[in-house]
């Protein structure tokens, strides 16, 4: 196959000019500047639109806090065993190639290296012959495929996609890339993020006689898609998703093309790298590039449509909007430290996220230790800065399944202790001080903090590389009810008392947006804010991922678990959330 080049996009100059192509170059316009691997920030293209042309986005940016109106009907236990349930979790990651013979082994090496961002589910599509063919599973990518299955894949492209859903079983039929056919061909899609507007699509789709199968976001694009009327295929693409709120990065998989897409905002991360052999790829994170030895070349813009066949690389904007609202939570704690995410270093994020605790709240100390492994590089950064030294206070099991038998002799805090061994020869008789990335209902905290005493620490101060989070996010990620958020409930000193520590700081939310510099506006916050800048509108929001069991009929409304509800009016009350 011929090396596939890349056509920067041109300014959406009119909304006549969104659907407009860039030409097609045998080689880019403008060289793409050289990336030093010690960079913190990676150089940016300019945006696919400028801000001055922008089109007026129908969602007003909310100025509401809206947490204490947020109820979720999903109880879950506070009490849990220590599985990682306390974090924020990302609903899914996903992976494109076009142009490499290998490109079914291609993307199952890709989605080892985007595990973290799904546990429940694995699945590849690819084309061999104008024929899409998919092998979907549950459970662990090693658990899906094998070198067998991997066989009745062949062709040059492929995409796949690692799920984690937040409620009712992980089914088979709600694992991506979904595949469907319809009178002008067949296409797979994969998509992480989130609709805030899913019920109302479904409902009105319903109405007009679609059928679905499952509970997915990614089946309402899909019909959405066969019912445009746009000609060619990838105007159908932008037809439909011009018709989305909320958060999505998607990749689309036809006969002759592979098509990326990143809604307006940019919520969710997607990249773009080329291998060697001239394959373009796209990934949620840049790690699985680095694996496949793909070389980064840029973001997919917020609001851009990429659309990759033999013939090269064409742009278009998509439904452009000035201001984009990337997740900050993807560099405190979602991404892996080895990734470029937004045109910066997630490890050098951390690192300096624990250099400015160490600043705004210093404390007499012998020992600086990290909840691994997320709080690690964070915790560097608070010892390098404090000039205390980092040790290995906590070492964590990593061949511990999700289940397992407890003792029939009740353990406290088995589930922690599990996962988590502490290191007497660290910790006794020392004033520690151990860094986290965040605390979300704070009863594993409470559980790590006497986990520490117990093994001799003489004091235990806790600090937080993330600031509280208060709010619940509707764009893909999986965060508890406002209810059961911790900092939502209690101020910083009863958060303290709460977990048993001596003393208890979080990053300050206006040290983060300084730290950001002028990319401080680009980055959503509405988890620390309550500030939405996509507010939904409908009465309930779904939750990030799939409610339906398998053999359950009758109306989604009925789910438990499914639904949260949105936004009310603006109260009176000021959450500000002090930090100091």
């Amino acid at each position: 196959m011929a090396a596939v080049t890349l056509s920067h996009p041109s300014p959406c100059t009119s909304p006549q000019d969104r659907y407009r192509l860039s030409p097609r170059h045998p080689s880019p316009t403008t060289p793409i500047p050289p990336i030093s691997p010690s960079s913190n920030i990676l150089p940016k293209p300019s945006l696919c639109f400028p801000s001055s042309l922008s089109r007026k986005s129908s969602f007003a940016v909310s100025s509401q806090n809206p947490i204490s109106d947020l109820i979720s009907s999903s109880k879950r236990c506070l009490d849990s065993k220590f599985d990682d349930s306390d974090k924020p979790r990302e609903e899914c990651g996903v992976f494109g190639i076009f142009g490499d013979p290998k490109a079914s082994r291609l993307c199952y090496l890709s989605l080892h290296a985007l595990q973290h961002h799904g546990q429940e589910g694995a699945d590849i599509v690819s084309v061999n012959d104008g024929v899409l063919q998919s092998i979907t599973g549950v459970g662990l990518v090693s658990d899906v495929f094998n070198q067998a299955k991997l066989d009745q894949l062949p062709g040059d492209s492929a995409i796949g996609h690692v799920r984690y859903s937040t409620a009712g079983s992980s089914m088979l039929k709600n694992v991506q890339p979904f595949v469907a056919s319809y009178r002008f061909g067949s296409v797979g899609v994969a998509h992480n993020g989130n609709l805030v507007n899913y019920k109302s699509l479904r409902a009105e789709l319903e109405d007009n006689g679609s059928i679905f199968n499952t509970s997915s976001d990614t089946e309402v694009v899909l019909h959405l898609i066969a019912t445009s009327k746009a000609r060619p295929f990838f105007l159908r693409i932008v037809d439909a998703c011009e018709k989305l709120a909320g958060a999505y990065s998607m990749v689309f998989l036809t006969e002759d093309k592979l098509v990326a897409v990143r809604d307006p905002f940019g919520f969710r991360p997607l990249v773009m790298g080329r291998r060697s052999n001239g394959a373009v790829v796209f990934a949620s994170e840049t790690c699985a590039l680095d694996l496949i030895e793909a070389a980064y070349e840029r973001e997919v813009y917020p609001g851009e449509v990429l659309v990759v066949d033999k013939d090269g690389i064409q742009s278009l904007c998509l439904l452009p909007h000035p201001e984009p609202k990337q997740c900050i939570f993807e560099h405190i704690y979602f991404s892996l430290p080895s990734s470029v995410v937004f045109g910066r270093s997630v490890y050098e994020s951390r690192r300096e996220f624990g250099e400015i605790l160490a600043t705004a709240a210093p404390v007499d100390c012998d020992v600086v230790i990290a909840v691994p492994d997320s709080g690690v590089v964070a915790a560097l950064g608070y010892a390098a800065k404090a000039g205390v030294p980092f040790q290995q206070g906590l070492i964590r099991s990593h061949y511990v399944g999700r289940t397992f038998i407890e003792p029939s002799q009740k353990i406290r805090d088995f589930g922690v202790k599990l996962k988590l061994a502490p290191v007497r020869a660290v910790l006794e008789g020392k004033r520690v001080v151990v860094v986290d990335d965040s605390i979300v209902r704070g009863t594993t905290s409470s559980k790590i903090v006497r986990l520490i005493r117990e093994a001799g620490a003489k004091e235990v101060h806790m600090r937080i590389a993330s600031p509280p989070i208060i709010g619940s996010c509707y764009y893909g990620v999986d965060t508890p009810s406002p209810e059961e958020l911790i900092a939502n409930r209690m101020k910083v000193e009863e958060i303290r008392d709460f977990i048993g520590s001596d003393s208890l700081a979080f990053l300050p939310l206006d040290s983060l947006r300084r730290l950001l510099g002028d990319d401080s506006s680009n980055f959503c916050y509405a988890c620390f804010s309550g500030k939405y800048p996509v507010p939904p509108k409908e009465i309930k929001v779904k939750r990030v991922g799939d409610f339906m069991d398998d053999g359950l009929n009758g109306s989604i409304d009925s789910i438990d678990g499914g639904w949260i509800q949105a936004p009310k009016s603006p109260k009176a009350e000021n959450y500000r959330v002090d930090i100091t």
